[in-house]
Formats: C-alpha cells, structure tokens, sequence
C-alpha cells in the first residue's frame, strides 16, 4: 500500500543569516533592506512559500538587532557565537539545533541570494526521497543552493564544516550520491557580496 503521506513535512528549512557583510562595510547581510523590509524576512518567507513548514535561521552578527527588527513568526531562532569563524560554524549550529525535533532532512539556503525565490526551493524540496536524500539545485549544470541534507549525513557535514566553505568537502567526498535538480531556469544564483550587488536588492 502506498504512503500518500506528504514527505515534504520531513523536511525542515535551514536559513544561514548570521554573516557579518564584511565587504559590505560590516553591514550584516540579515538586516540588508530589500522590498522595505530586512532580508532575513524576504529568505525566510521565500522557504515558507516552497513549502517548508518548520524554520530554523541561524543568526550572528548583530544578532539582537536582528530579532528586533525582522518579523519572523513561526520560525525558531538560532544563534551562533562564532559566525565570525565563517559558514561552517553556522551549518553546524543549525544542524545541532534540528536534532532531536523529528526532521529528516534540512535544506539549506543562504540569506543573501534573493535571486532564488519559492519555485527553485520547491523543486528542490520535492526531491526529497527519505533521511538519506542529498539533493542539490544546479545552474546550468553547476551545484549551488538549495541543499538538501538527508539526517543520515549531518554528522558528516558538521564533522567537515570549516570556515566558509560549509558543506563543500562533504559535497565533493559524495558527489556520485547527490541528485541534481536543474533550477536555471527560475532562479539567479547571485550572492550579494559587495556594494556592487546591493543593485539586485529593491
């Protein structure tokens, strides 16, 4: 008998916001403003539209400003003292922070790639299979994000996540086991980084 059992609701939304905007003239990325309200809201609303019903965004810098200023109803707030040790450290703190809660995968995406709205995170999303699942957007052919952990790897990732690079190393060790999902069609996979790429904000 087939389990008609909606699968997506396995899988909870990691959104990594806690970077600082060094290049940005240490403008934290989280409160960067973006259709008149902070970008946090804007990355955390673009997983709630895909389908994501459980939210964990890991906040660092300016962290208490940021739990001010956005409206992020519904989602769990996590904050990670060492974001200034770079992404890994905030990968690690929101994949601890999903232990326990009944999850099976988390999908990952970055506060500051607005370019990437709902349909691209759903496709990932739908992609999901079981707790073993490593799914990844892909642009032209090229891995970017969304990411989707399977719970099975996430001692994995949080075992290699260093620096900035997050959860390349995993990445690249299990590449043959990654299902691509291509997502250039709706969706720009830009970073803002600089105060050249404050353009793609509105």
């Amino acid at each position: 008998m087939t389990d008609n059992r909606d699968l997506r609701g396995d899988v909870a939304g990691l959104l990594l916001a806690a970077g600082g905007g060094r290049r940005l003239g240490g403008r934290p990325k989280a409160l960067l403003p973006h259709r008149g309200r902070p970008l946090v809201e804007h990355a955390a609303g673009v997983l709630r539209a895909a389908g994501c019903g459980r939210i964990h965004v890991v906040l660092g810098a300016r962290a208490d400003e940021v739990r001010r200023r956005a409206e992020l109803p519904g989602c769990v707030l996590v904050d990670n003292p060492d974001w200034a040790e770079g992404m890994g450290t905030s990968l690690r703190a929101g994949l601890d922070s999903l232990a326990g809660t009944g999850a099976m995968a988390a999908l990952v995406s970055l506060v500051d790639q607005p370019g990437i709205g709902p349909a691209a995170v759903a496709r990932v999303l739908a992609a999901y299979e079981n707790g073993t699942s490593l799914v990844s957007a892909a642009y032209a052919g090229v891995r970017g994000h969304p990411v989707l952990f399977g719970a099975a790897h996430w001692a994995g990732i949080a075992g290699t996540a260093t620096g900035d690079r997050g959860a390349r190393a995993y990445l690249a060790a299990h590449e043959a086991g990654i299902r691509l999902v291509e997502c250039g069609d709706v969706a720009e996979p830009y970073d803002i980084d600089t105060e050249a790429d404050l353009s793609h904000l509105e």
